[in-house]
């Protein structure tokens, strides 16, 4: 599980809340039920006004993957390939047809599956890529509710601030309790820009970035499995595959391979 979301969001509180004490404030003067039910529900409802119910109700799904998704090293899709390939080269294409059940990527699994079943290579080119770009469309549309809520929450915020001071001019007659509601009124704008730049933005841009990997990563696939169907040489899968790679993972497969040559 890769915990940078996890770390940055909870540390990013903690430094909200240790500033609040080392400045002398009480971490519960800003934990304030009223106005974080305003931010973090405004927000919410605000954001599934600007789009469709499905957005909203996939939320929980959105926020487990932003949490803990699991990002694996494309070093071993490409050896996971490249072993496929070898045994496609020595046996035959058809001969992969036992050894697609244990495949655990699922894309992988589907492209191998289509070669397999004698599928016209531009024919699988054109239905792997539509995949690939259906997933993109429905990424963006998940990260879309966060951004939206991203927008919405600092103004949100305000208009919690101006219900406050509204209610402490209409208490002008008890100084005593002035300093505190004036306080209390702009928690919400502290709640609107906090989780604004803490929690929703971070998030959307953390399901893009997650969004980006996996596409890359169905890229490689399509390349590998054209090559599987058109009996290249394992060799130069291993060498195209890792061309498409970044330049340090490219550098730890091409050492991994070295070193198992060597043995």
């Amino acid at each position: 599980m890769d915990i940078s979301t996890i770390v940055g969001v909870v540390v990013a509180l903690i430094i909200v809340f240790t500033v609040q004490i080392l400045e002398g404030g009480s971490p519960a003067s800003i934990i304030l039920i009223p106005s974080m039910l305003l931010v973090f529900g405004g927000a919410l409802m605000a954001g599934m006004a600007g789009g469709v119910l499905k957005d909203t109700t996939g939320i929980g799904a959105n926020l487990k993957k932003a949490f803990l998704a699991k990002v694996t090293p494309p070093t071993q899709l490409v050896d996971n390939i490249v072993k496929l390939a070898e045994r496609a080269r020595r046996e035959g294409l058809l001969a992969l047809e036992d050894a697609v059940k244990t495949v655990e990527h699922p894309f992988l699994k589907r492209g191998l599956q289509l070669a397999i079943d004698g599928t016209d290579p531009e024919e699988l080119h054109d239905v792997l890529h539509a995949e690939i770009a259906a997933k993109k469309k429905a990424d963006k549309a998940g990260k879309k509710l966060f951004e939206n809520m991203g927008g919405y929450a600092p103004t949100i915020g305000i208009i919690g601030t101006v219900m406050g001071l509204v209610h402490v001019l209409e208490n002008l007659d008890q100084p005593e309790t002035l300093g505190h509601s004036i306080a209390a009124a702009f928690v919400a704008t502290l709640w609107g820009v906090l989780s604004a730049n803490v929690i929703w933005l971070p998030l959307a841009a953390r399901l893009d970035r997650l969004s980006g990997i996996e596409a890359e990563e169905m890229e490689l696939v399509v390349d590998g499995v054209l090559a599987i169907q058109a009996g290249s040489n394992p060799r130069l899968v291993a060498q195209k595959l890792r061309s498409l790679l970044p330049p340090d993972e490219a550098k730890k497969a091409e050492a991994a391979a070295n070193t198992k040559k060597a043995a």
